[in-house]
């Protein structure tokens, strides 16, 4: 999977860590009509009697310029009473995560990180870090997935892009004192890497080092796409070289039915909540509007 994709996917995540770093609905033909009339990024809705949840699709670091906080958006952002993300994003649960980061993200100290790679590996990761402006050592005592992660945002944060303009860090902002909540843990979602086979890190770490000029590129791309609402384009984009179906399985679908079962029992409260997640699990086959139509629930294309 390409690692611009990751940015979709995993929340604050990736820039947590990178600061820790020690040195479908099921009525298509509705659909269409409504992507036809598309004027911002995607926003969906499920709803019962007393219960309705939007659903937005986020992406978590934008250039500053980037306008994409509509009317549309705030309209259902203010009907809301709670705001759900991937995982909580106040200040104090950022330190933490940093902190879960390091203890989870550091090889042990007799083991570096150019240590468990073999010629090939070795001159790519080098060449990726010399692009960068970076000591080939820099990530020495980082796991390949921490690194793997720190090697895609530093193209991006180097290039214009900002995790404090990323459409989370807006929302939270926007909803000032509404209540928050979260779909995760922090813990969770560094074991969907931590936990991978060293070989599937590695892999993983190469394939963010080949990609350091194509990641701006296609995040660029990406953004175009989500910021005009096209979330059937924005669907085919995600679903581009995704050709490790473990890793699919593990970072994206596994996730979306544990997102639909969370708002399927949501729905048994009243109330209204705003939703916030990576924009690749709203779009193509698998997506979270999919498995809640499994399970009966219509989803509601608002904008």
């Amino acid at each position: 999977m390409k690692f611009s994709k990751v940015l979709t996917l995993t929340s604050a995540l990736s820039l947590a860590l990178l600061a820790a770093n020690p040195v479908l609905a099921d009525d298509h033909a509705a659909h269409e009509a409504a992507a036809a009339v598309a004027k911002g990024p995607a926003l969906w809705k499920v709803a019962d009697e007393d219960t309705t949840i939007y659903l937005f699709g986020t992406i978590h670091a934008l250039p500053k310029e980037i306008e994409w906080y509509d009317a549309e958006i705030a309209e259902a952002l203010t009907a809301s009473d709670t705001i759900v993300t991937e995982i909580k994003l106040d200040k104090q649960s950022e330190a933490a995560m940093q902190q879960l980061a390091i203890a989870k993200g550091l090889l042990p100290p007799d083991t570096t990180l150019r240590s468990l790679l073999d010629d090939d590996q070795t001159a790519t990761y080098e060449a990726a870090m010399t692009k960068l402006g970076l000591p080939t050592e820099a990530f020495d005592r980082l796991e390949p997935w921490m690194a793997a992660l720190s090697l895609t945002m530093l193209p991006l944060m180097q290039q214009g892009y900002s995790p404090d303009s990323g459409v989370d860090k807006v929302l939270i902002q926007k909803a000032g004192d509404k209540s928050q909540d979260a779909l995760e843990t922090a813990e969770f979602q560094i074991a969907i890497f931590d936990e991978m086979a060293q070989d599937a890190q590695i892999a993983f770490m190469i394939e963010a080092a080949e990609g350091i000029d194509e990641v701006k590129p296609m995040l660029d791309r990406m953004v175009e796409v989500w910021v005009k609402g096209d979330a059937d384009t924005l669907a085919e984009f995600m679903n581009e070289n995704m050709d490790d179906p473990m890793v699919a399985e593990k970072l994206l679908f596994e996730r979306n039915r544990n997102w639909a079962e969370w708002i399927d029992t949501r729905l048994d409260s009243p109330g209204t909540i705003f939703m916030a997640v990576g924009a690749g699990h709203l779009a193509g086959e698998k997506s979270v509007q999919d498995y809640l139509a499994e399970r009966g629930i219509e989803t509601i294309r608002v904008q």
